[in-house]
């Protein structure tokens, strides 16, 4: 505390975070930019009074101020579209656009995608509407392979007029799913344009002249020409690898490279931060001391070139903060001011948040200004509590660096990316100093040798390719020890509170024991309002023990949760359910997926990173949502709107049985899941009618077809709708029947069969086949959802898994006919989102994302 008083401006800067943090949660309209001045000039004034009490008072101002200047910046954050959206409906209009390009076009197979600074838009049959330069995010699809180079020759800067269909952009549709939507807002974007062919745009040249925008021209232009020199001085598959390190292009980077370094908690060495800086730094004035420069110069050279690499690295929030304070620190060394890191990472981050206020939100802001507030307070202290037992500085400053990083960014970590790796520690101490003090300095010269003269980079970039070999090979091994690697739910605000508080309590009574490391009696601490002695030793066991309870709770929250909860994961067009019993297992019941139809010769729409359900949507839901391990997955068939998401959730969480229908679908896609599956050692189950399958005291699943109950050998099967897994789940007095695309036919053969065999789901207990839920077949197609069936299960509820805007007419119109006139309530995916529906004891509760 003593430290923070002699430094105002940090308490100035927290004071404005806690602001910001106060406007994002609640709101008061008075509260507007006029307000926060008259707020500013009355803190002025009683600060210069020195009235008595004016440090509180002037602190709640401040508070004030800033919950005043971020809503004043949120709600001048809208469309200038809004007054006309909301006199007429403007999602799927066709328009034209005009402005230019205001980001570097990007090329990714059969889509090019940049921003757009938008001047005007114009419907059709109605003047042109302005829009002052707002800005439009674009995707355009390219229809024949030639139209690549048209798109990638158009620069920032040049003249657009492009035709297309406007949208909103999508909000999330699953609880805890990535809101798309705000993602733009946050970048001051609210519209989508989507257009087809490199026709629908007139492109012309910016005129070359000096200004913001050619600079940044000038700076993409420098960007590709070194992207593309080291794609000649590094082997193809570390090209991405040392140009995410070197300038921050990470659209080349292998994505199962990226998702390992992500598991090991190693992405800070791929998002150009502080570290790079620090080396950058280091090399250029290694280089200026060698040339007998006087250090004002080289600090001045310095100063200059530090926004120059901002720039060029792709000035994200990380870099921009280590940039600033980096010019700071060598601007006050160069004019031998008092340097104060702490001071001086406040005024940058007072800067940035004035700045833009959504930097607050940013998670790469929020890491990069808390580790290294982090080393800045803790790394000497905790070296100072390591001296009696690492002798050695080297090992103790690595050590202490590794745990305050590793412990400081621990809840936000798992808050956005929702794992942990146990081994995160071992490869951030003994990869970190090799990539920085190595790879990353050898790197740079190769860059600089490559461009006068390629042979010489290249010949450098060989020798680091070797190490780069070593690094990933000790990566690889460490990513495939799976019982290192650990899941973690979203934790609450509170409980990122709790973390923080417990973490300075252990350090101050850390500090205190090793006061009493020499064998002395144990440190007594005496309590001023009871005069009661309390044992150190004690509370430091307490506190460990709180500590470690916080842990176990923010690990798995649910655990005392007796209800149950099947949710419809809004996957599209495609079916993914997830079951969680009242006694925590987790069944996943297929894994969507996207289709693809690509005839041959296509292959240049093949894109580096596409969407994939599994990795970019079921993965992180799943991993948000606290599922450790599945330990049933079903797979009802093999289509890939239910099979193609599965791959992902396979290859990065524990899986304890996998049950299929028996068969075998042609393609490389379902070959791919089954050698994973073979590879995992996952019991591999074919479905068939037998006894009820006890889940948990409270769940059972009872297979209902197919209907072989015998081993039968594996079949080759094309056509895979026929043989959809259907079963019955009951849990905790409720019934559940899950259809997968089953068709009528297999209907009538389940009926039929359930009419021969009633003790088979215990009809002496349900004589009227009643069920409370029915997942409706193939997405509500008018190929099942008979009459007989209906008539047959009775079901209260219907769930329909469908895709918004679906070019299949899903769900049918007889089939919501026939649900209505059996009075089922229907809940669908396409007009709902994600469907949740809860299980207690007084019945079914539902819960939806979206309302149509």
């Amino acid at each position: 505390m003593q430290m923070l008083l002699k430094r105002p401006v940090v308490i100035g800067c927290c004071l404005w975070i806690t602001g910001y943090a106060l406007a994002l949660y609640t709101e008061l309209r008075w509260l507007s930019l006029m307000t926060s001045a008259l707020l500013l000039a009355a803190l002025i004034v009683i600060y210069a009074l020195r009235l008595p009490g004016r440090q509180p008072l002037c602190a709640l101002l401040l508070v004030g101020v800033a919950y005043g200047y971020f809503q004043w910046t949120d709600q001048r954050n809208v469309s200038a579209l809004l007054p006309l959206a909301q006199q007429m409906t403007l999602d799927g209009s066709e328009v034209t656009l005009l402005g230019r390009f205001s980001s570097p076009v990007t090329v990714d197979g059969d889509r090019a995608s940049f921003t757009m600074e938008a001047e005007s838009i114009r419907f059709p049959d109605t003047e042109a509407f302005p829009l002052g330069g707002e800005s439009v995010q674009v995707s355009l699809r390219l229809l024949q392979q030639e139209q690549q180079a048209v798109a990638s020759g158009w620069r920032r800067g040049d003249a657009l007029t492009l035709h297309g269909t406007l949208r909103s952009p999508s909000p999330a549709r699953n609880f805890g799913g990535f809101d798309y939507r705000r993602y733009l807002r946050l970048h001051h974007t609210h519209w989508l344009l989507s257009a087809k062919g490199v026709d629908q745009a007139q492109v012309e040249p910016a005129a070359a002249r000096i200004s913001v925008v050619q600079l940044l021209r000038w700076n993409d232009e420098l960007r590709g020409a070194l992207s593309r020199r080291m794609d000649l001085i590094f082997p193809a598959p570390q090209a991405g690898f040392m140009k995410s390190m070197l300038i921050g292009q990470t659209d080349d980077l292998d994505p199962d490279r990226f998702q390992q370094f992500s598991e090991l908690g190693l992405t800070h060495i791929l998002a150009i931060s502080g570290l790079n800086i620090a080396v950058f730094l280091g090399v250029c004035i290694w280089i200026m001391r060698r040339l007998k420069l006087a250090k004002e110069t080289y600090l001045l050279i310095c100063i200059w070139l530090l926004p120059f690499y901002i720039l060029l690295t792709g000035a994200s929030p990380s870099i921009v903060r280590a940039g600033l304070m980096s010019i700071i620190a060598l601007y006050a060394a160069r004019r031998g001011l008092f340097k104060d890191v702490l001071h001086i990472m406040a005024i940058v981050a007072w800067i940035m948040l004035l700045w833009d206020p959504y930097f607050l939100l940013d998670v790469s802001f929020q890491l990069s200004f808390l580790v290294t507030l982090g080393l800045i307070v803790g790394v000497q202290r905790v070296n100072d509590l390591f001296i009696p037992w690492i002798p050695s500085s080297i090992i103790r400053n690595t050590a202490s660096i590794t745990l305050v990083s590793q412990m400081v960014s621990f809840p936000v970590s798992i808050y956005y990316f929702n794992q942990f790796s146990l081994l995160s520690w071992l490869a951030n101490a003994v990869l970190v100093p090799v990539i920085s003090l190595i790879v990353f300095p050898a790197g740079l010269l190769a860059l600089v040798l490559g461009i006068v003269y390629v042979p010489a980079g290249k010949s450098i970039g060989l020798l680091i390719s070797w190490l780069n070999e070593v690094i990933f090979w000790m990566t690889d091994k460490l990513q495939h020890l799976n019982q290192f690697k650990m899941l973690w739910p979203s934790p609450s605000l509170p409980w990122i509170a709790f973390y923080y508080a417990f973490l300075i309590l252990l350090y101050v009574l850390c500090q205190r024991l090793s006061q009493d490391a020499g064998g002395e009696p144990p440190i007594i601490l005496v309590s001023v309002k009871d005069k009661k002695n309390v044992n150190l030793s004690k509370w430091f066991v307490c506190a460990t023990g709180g500590f470690l309870l916080l842990l176990w709770m923010g690990y798995s929250p649910e655990r005392f949760n007796r209800s149950g909860l099947v949710q419809f994961i809004d996957v599209g067009q495609g079916d993914a359910i997830l079951i969680r019993t009242p006694y925590g297992k987790h069944i996943l019941v297929d894994g969507g997926g996207t289709l693809t139809f690509r005839k041959p010769g296509e292959t240049w729409k093949i894109r580096k990173d596409p969407y994939e359900v599994g990795q970019k949507l079921l993965v992180p839901l799943l991993k948000k949502r606290g599922v450790h391990q599945l330990d049933l997955v079903v797979l009802t068939h093999e289509d890939a709107d239910h099979s193609g998401g599965l791959q992902a959730v396979i290859a990065q969480m524990p899986v304890k049985q996998f049950l299929f229908n028996g068969t075998l679908k042609p393609g490389a896609s379902i070959e791919k899941l089954f050698d994973t599956l073979l590879k995992q050692k996952v019991p591999l189950l074919p479905a068939n009618v037998s006894n009820w399958i006890q889940i948990d005291p409270l769940t059972r699943l009872q297979v209902l077809f197919p209907l072989e109950r015998d081993n039968r050998p594996l079949e080759i099967v094309k056509e895979q709708n026929a043989q959809s897994v259907v079963f019955l789940l009951e849990m905790q007095g409720t019934r559940w029947l899950f259809t997968g695309d089953m068709e009528k036919e297999s209907e009538a053969v389940v009926v039929d069969y359930l009419k021969e065999h009633p003790s088979l789901i215990d009809l002496d207990q349900h004589i009227n086949h009643k069920v409370d839920v029915l997942k409706i077949a193939h997405h509500g197609s008018k190929t099942s959802t008979t009459p007989g069936w209906l008539a047959y299960w009775k079901p209260s509820w219907a769930v329909i898994s469908v895709g918004s805007m679906n070019g299949y007419g899903h769900p049918a119109p007889d089939v919501l006919r026939r649900l209505e006139e059996n009075e089922v309530q229907v809940l669908r995916t396409d007009r709902m989102g994600e469907v949740q529906l809860e299980v207690r004891k007084d019945g079914i509760y539902s819960r939806i994302k979206i309302m149509d």
